[in-house]
């Protein structure tokens, strides 16, 4: 079974310009759940693959829906813990390209106060962490803390951090406890973007390259319009383009490759990523390349199910 950790909020995403403005010319801004670690679970439970969902879920009427979702994605909710504290909120702003700006409103909210619940159940054959989850205290502790017990235990360890500078309020200290993940992470999923800011500007294949030299087996990056590429202690061993379709937006396009590697990792029996040579780790890439061009296709982040990958060619 694949455990995802982490945030599941509400993205205020702006509706059609031509029927939703309001007062002062803005677009009305249309409720979707999302929170990065939400739709991993997601993507990896309607690919058929046996998810759970480790998380602190709010009783109002988002988390509600947001428990409803999960069960109609086939994701496991026995590890969910709920509160009466709200629901996190994204307010999205969209630019003329689709891709997506975030504002948050996090305090006082459900999912920052998830507890560490101990070991996680026999079966757990991979851990993905990331995003908020992996920022917003106490919970981020919680997570660093399952984070390096589950990794000592075996299981494969998957972080992408989605950074949302925005949240961050000590960037070096961020970039020094990112460091400090490396050696418990076995597979880093992260974008151009999100390398380049870790880094401070550095090439992004070169700091894939580093951090491959910190411990990590292998670097996934997400990189727009040029495709996705990994990276081992091998260089740059496999790249895939990406796929031509219309964008409606880029929300949950990057949780989608993460959900999507994970189920193809999970289907294919795969626990030491050393042993996927050049043109298995083309296959993994493609098929998560294709995953999130059908979410890109959609408004918000809506991952496809098995039926949906088996139709589109």
């Amino acid at each position: 079974m694949i455990v995802v950790g982490g945030e599941a909020l509400v993205d205020l995403v702006p509706g059609d310009p031509l029927d939703s403005t309001v007062d002062g010319g803005l677009r009305a801004l249309l409720p979707r759940l999302g929170g990065g670690p939400y739709n991993v679970a997601l993507a990896a439970g309607r690919l058929g693959v046996p998810t759970a969902f480790l998380s602190r879920v709010s009783t109002d009427r988002f988390g509600e829906a947001m428990v409803d979702r999960l069960h109609a994605s086939d994701v496991d909710t026995s590890l969910l813990q709920r509160g009466d504290e709200p629901t996190t909120l994204a307010v999205v702003a969209l630019d003329a390209k689709g891709a997506a700006r975030y504002t948050f409103y996090v305090e006082g909210t459900a999912d920052r106060l998830v507890a560490d619940p101990g070991p996680l159940p026999d079966g757990t054959t991979a851990l993905s962490l990331g995003t908020l989850g992996m920022v917003l205290e106490p919970g981020a502790s919680a997570y660093e803390a399952m984070l390096r017990r589950e990794a000592a235990r075996g299981v494969l360890t998957v972080l992408d951090p989605n950074i949302r500078e925005a949240l961050i309020t000590d960037p070096a200290a961020y970039r020094a406890r990112f460091a400090s993940w490396l050696p418990d992470v076995r597979l880093l999923k992260i974008s151009d973007d999100d390398a380049a800011w870790l880094t401070e500007g550095a090439d992004p294949v070169a700091a894939a390259k580093s951090w491959v030299e910190s411990g990590v087996d292998a670097v996934v990056l997400t990189r727009g319009a040029d495709g996705v590429a990994v990276i081992t202690d091998a260089g740059e061993l496999a790249h895939v383009p990406s796929r031509r379709v219309e964008v409606v937006d880029t929300i949950g396009a990057g949780d989608t490759v993460q959900g999507a590697l994970l189920a193809w990792l999970t289907t294919h029996e795969v626990s030491d990523l050393a042993s996927l040579d050049a043109d298995a780790w083309r296959e993994a890439l493609a098929f998560a390349a294709k995953a999130a061009s059908i979410t890109v296709s959609r408004s918000g982040a809506e991952p496809p199910t098995s039926a949906d990958m088996a139709s589109t060619v």
